[in-house]
């Protein structure tokens, strides 16, 4: 029986950094674990750009669509910031996620009690919190058409379109009602059906899923007072479901609820393949950080984290995905910090390999 395969896809500036940890983590899942992975590597990003014109070769998307999961740093720079938007490094994220069709994003906001001082938010408010976000991403006024800029009376109009199909929405909503089946069974749908008539089809289909999940309480909010609620008493939620733009806004906010975009994963689920796993891609939530790209400052929790999320979704490895975000839990709690997560601590940081040392050290004990 073959390994499971993984595609690393560092990308640009601390990508490349912090996906060589996960390299690290990987390796100790073979070892100690007697875990697996054959692991290839390939461009994306302006990494692609510089090497073949574009942010995504054809053969790197048909290597995406062949594997059991994609691994992704970040991508990005100041210097594709002159490009032209259709092969700016971002359309190779995006060109992933759309070809692959991964329809539920899955970013969870969990605010570890080491860190709780960190939150521009009250300890009180954010201790303990723990919120999963499911954002539809493959359709949405990212998506829709007509969309561009044109001319209208000599002014220029920029016109882009929030379109969502009836099927579009419902497969994302059973993505959010089975994690939060496995949760403490609540989904709050977030939309704007006061104004958009996209927001009424969203609320309608929601609700008509739900009757197939009588045990999960349904809720609906408007996603501006959903933000507000975020920053109020985020610990109300459990699951969030939410379309593309306003799931990339809210989980953006819930992010920084936990005090570092540094520590955040994210997981982006498609439909199954044939071997019942679903097509799937891990990031972390952070960008490329280009300021501190090669100095070793970055923090790599995230990208590990990232591959945690990989261990439970689409490698049924639920154990082993917990001892990774334990060995973690463990090194925050013991004082072990990158600069990201100093504050105002008056101790010398350690560096991405350093941290990676520590969790590792975390793990061996955990044996």
């Amino acid at each position: 029986m073959s390994n499971p395969s993984l595609l690393i896809l560092p990308g640009d500036g601390i990508g490349q950094e912090v996906m060589a940890e996960v390299r690290r983590v990987i390796d100790w899942f073979g070892a100690k674990r007697d875990l697996a992975f054959d692991v290839s590597e390939d461009l994306v990003g302006g990494a692609a750009y510089d090497a073949h014109g574009t942010p995504l070769h054809d053969d790197t998307m048909a290597k995406a669509q062949e594997v059991d999961a994609v691994l992704l740093g970040a991508v990005g720079g100041p210097k594709y910031d002159d490009l032209d938007f259709s092969v700016k490094p971002e359309r190779g994220l995006l060109r992933l996620r759309k070809e692959m069709d991964l329809f539920a994003n899955l970013r969870p906001a969990q605010c570890f009690d080491a860190l709780a001082d960190f939150s521009s938010l009250k300890k009180d408010i954010v201790a303990g919190l723990d919120i999963m976000i499911v954002r539809e991403l493959t359709s949405g006024v990212y998506f829709g058409e007509p969309r561009g800029i044109h001319t209208e009376d000599n002014m220029r109009v920029g016109v882009n379109t929030q379109r969502y199909t009836e099927a579009e929405i419902e497969r994302g909503a059973r993505a959010a009602f089975d994690l939060a089946m496995k949760r403490d069974k609540k989904l709050c749908s977030m939309e704007k059906a006061n104004v958009m008539e996209s927001g009424i089809l969203w609320r309608d289909v929601v609700t008509e899923v739900s009757k197939d999940y009588p045990e999960v309480e349904l809720s609906h909010m408007y996603a501006d007072n959903g933000a507000m609620q975020l920053v109020r008493a985020p610990k109300q939620f459990d699951v969030i479901y939410t379309d593309n733009l306003f799931g990339d806004i809210l989980s953006d906010c819930a992010a920084m609820l936990t005090g570092s975009l540094g520590m955040l994963p994210s997981a982006s689920l498609g439909a199954p393949m044939a071997n019942g796993r679903p097509k799937a891609m891990y990031e972390p939530v952070h960008g490329s950080a280009p300021d501190i790209a090669g100095q070793g400052k970055a923090n790599p929790i995230a990208c590990i984290l990232s591959f945690a999320m990989a261990l439970r979704y689409s490698f049924d490895e639920g154990a082993d995905a917990t001892r990774l975000e334990t060995a973690i839990e463990k090194v925050l709690a013991d004082g072990v910090r990158t600069g990201d997560l100093l504050g105002d601590a008056d101790t010398t940081p350690v560096s991405t390999s350093g941290m990676t040392d520590a969790i590792l050290a975390a793990l061996d004990a955990s044996l």
